[in-house]
């Protein structure tokens, strides 16, 4: 779809509603930016309720409404265990970081670690947070440039481009305090705007299909499978890991990284903080099953309106002039055929709720998975010549050789990859399309701009969090902390907004080369658990164990670092389980080299009193 695609009156909605958020925040803040405290602590004097606002939509960036929902359209409502720890990691944070941070009037969260540890043990954890946040703030970039390539049809990196720069020109002019007020008034469009659409989704259902219907459609397809008790290693979403890895990630994440740390410091008081914590923690849970259960509604709406082999129009384009598009095109036929039979079987299924028709529902979704696993395989030939190539090689020689072989084996795992490196790819991979291409063909006019009013909200308040939070920590423990004479709140100023700025380039340069995972929201959270253990061992480190010194706690998070980065690269656990693991690989090897390493003596850090 071109820019003819829009009505005027969505593109009204669309530009109020953004105008109206960016010019509040330039007009409450404009006399705030004279100091450090006004523009990296907003003043301190943020309320509570307007803390756990700014606090959920630093989290929830467009990846959150793109993603999300195309997760749940693809896998169910599993992914909501995700957040199961989040609770848990509220309480303490609110118990143990928020009270000590207070006391310590820090500007950033790694301030405590050099008077507990040592400079080189600061700088350190620092730069961890800023490689891991500096790489997903160009994911958030990259996530509304999708949106944008789909309803204007530019190119993704020219809009990356575009958006980076506006995000950089709003996080410069409005600092700490521009994010946080601007951020409540997102967080209500961005209410408003899934409360609509999850009504007219189901409201576009047939008439004789209620909403209890359609959760029961999306059940016998298996989408309603929330709780998963398994230990099974190669499920990354159940209750356990949720709740263990989960409460992990989100003690690293809100209690040590800037982007949220930065958002609960503002606040007026340690009651004012926590209970902006608390609101969260309670808040955060329902508004990501709701999301979630919009992308299922989208998902029934889909078995009684014909969905496309793949979302994404120019990968079907470029497949159909191929040589594949013939192929292609039986694959369309199969697909119609298949819709007609499942479109049956859910009006059926939604009259009579019978085990026969349950198991054959979800047969026919199971099969239609297949066509859509075939199609980016077509898609993927179509588009990467080579890729072609080594399918045709791997495909000869598997003929070959004996079934039985060892060979064999491996060269038919290497044929699975193939197919896993094809449905993963940029141009097949279209779950974070789906959402969108639904508003743009199925919402009424004005509903749309609203929901691109949403994403585009979400997309402005995380990457202004992110870019913020980075540049407050290159000035304040990199910068400042190396200086050898002060030189002012009013340079320390300048040079954070020049920080923001730079920081703005590398997240529009990151996004210019982001590749889609198997889909958004699971990549930046991929990133941030192979950073986020190792920091929060850090941290309990400091906290708890007053013994370990600097020089042991810098050794071993650099060795926990690398074997995280190892262990990754194996493959051979679920994400979220790589939280745990680095937090108590690094501690553990903090109290063994604190043991080992000579008893030089070394500068006392100021003790901290929990």
């Amino acid at each position: 779809m071109g820019v003819n695609a829009l009505d005027w009156k969505d593109w009204l909605v669309m530009s109020v509603t953004l105008l109206f958020i960016v010019f509040y925040g330039v007009y409450k803040t404009r006399k705030n930016n004279s100091g450090v405290k006004d523009y990296i602590k907003g003043g301190n004097n943020t309320k509570w309720w307007t803390i756990g606002l700014s606090v959920m939509a630093t989290q929830a960036s467009a990846i959150t409404f793109l993603s999300t929902t195309g997760q749940a359209y693809s896998d169910g409502m599993g992914f909501v265990q995700f957040y199961f720890g989040l609770p848990i990691a509220m309480v303490i944070i609110c118990l143990v970081f928020i009270p000590l941070y207070h006391r310590l009037k820090v500007y950033t969260a790694y301030e405590f670690l050099e008077s507990r540890f040592d400079l080189k043990t600061r700088s350190l954890t620092a730069i961890l947070f800023l490689i891991q946040r500096g790489l997903a703030a160009g994911i958030t970039i990259f996530a509304p440039a999708i949106i944008l390539s789909v309803v204007l049809g530019w190119n993704i990196v020219t809009l990356n481009i575009v958006i980076g720069v506006l995000v950089i020109i709003y996080t410069v002019s409005g600092g700490t305090k521009a994010v946080t007020v601007t951020q409540k008034q997102q967080m209500f469009v961005i209410f408003a705007g899934m409360l609509a659409a999850l009504f007219i989704v189901v409201d576009l259902l047939p008439k004789d299909v209620s909403f209890s219907d359609a959760i029961e459609i999306a059940g016998a397809s298996g989408k309603m499978e929330v709780l998963d008790f398994s230990f099974d290693l190669n499920n990354r979403y159940t209750v356990w890991t949720g709740i263990i890895g989960g409460t992990f990630l989100m003690l690293s994440y809100f209690g040590t990284d800037q982007s949220q740390v930065q958002r609960y410091l503002s606040g007026k008081s340690i009651k004012e903080m926590q209970m902006g914590l608390l609101f969260n923690g309670m808040l955060k849970v329902p508004m990501q099953f709701f999301i979630l259960l919009v992308g299922v509604m989208v998902f029934v709406f889909y078995q009684f309106n014909q969905a496309p082999l793949n979302f994404i129009d120019a990968s079907t384009k470029t497949v159909l002039n191929s040589e594949y598009g013939d192929q292609y095109r039986k694959l369309q036929e199969k697909q119609n055929t298949l819709f007609i039979e499942k479109q049956n079987f859910a009006l059926s299924y939604s009259k009579n709720k019978t085990t026969e028709l349950k198991t054959k529902l979800f047969k026919l979704d199971s099969i239609e998975k297949i066509y859509r696993l075939e199609s980016k395989f077509l898609i993927k030939s179509a588009v990467d010549p080579d890729y072609k190539n080594r399918y045709t090689t791997l495909k000869n020689e598997v003929e070959t050789l004996n079934v039985e072989s060892e060979l064999y084996k491996q060269k038919s795992e290497d044929l699975k990859t193939l197919y896993k490196e094809a449905a993963k790819d940029t141009q097949t991979n279209d779950r974070d399309y789906m959402f969108i291409r639904f508003i743009l063909n199925h919402l009424p006019t004005g509903l749309i701009g609203l929901l691109l009013a949403v994403i585009l909200s979400a997309a402005m308040s995380s990457t202004a969090s992110e870019i913020n939070a980075l540049a407050t920590i290159t000035s304040i423990d990199l910068y400042n902390r190396n200086l050898k004479k002060d030189k002012g709140e009013a340079h320390l100023v300048k040079m954070t907004k020049w920080f923001t700025f730079g920081w703005g380039i590398i997240a529009i340069i990151i996004a210019c080369f982001a590749n889609l995972a198997e889909n958004l929201i699971q990549l930046v959270n991929i990133i941030g658990s192979i950073f986020y253990g190792n920091v929060l061992g850090i941290f309990l480190l400091a906290f708890f164990v007053k013994y370990v010194k600097g020089r042991a706690v810098f050794i071993s998070a650099i060795i926990t670092q690398l074997l995280i980065f190892y262990i990754y690269y194996l493959d051979i656990l679920p994400y979220l389980s790589l939280n745990l693991i680095g937090c108590f690989i690094v501690m553990f090897l903090a109290l063994i080299f604190q043991a080992l390493l000579p008893k030089k003596e070394e500068t006392q850090a100021q003790e901290i009193r929990l």
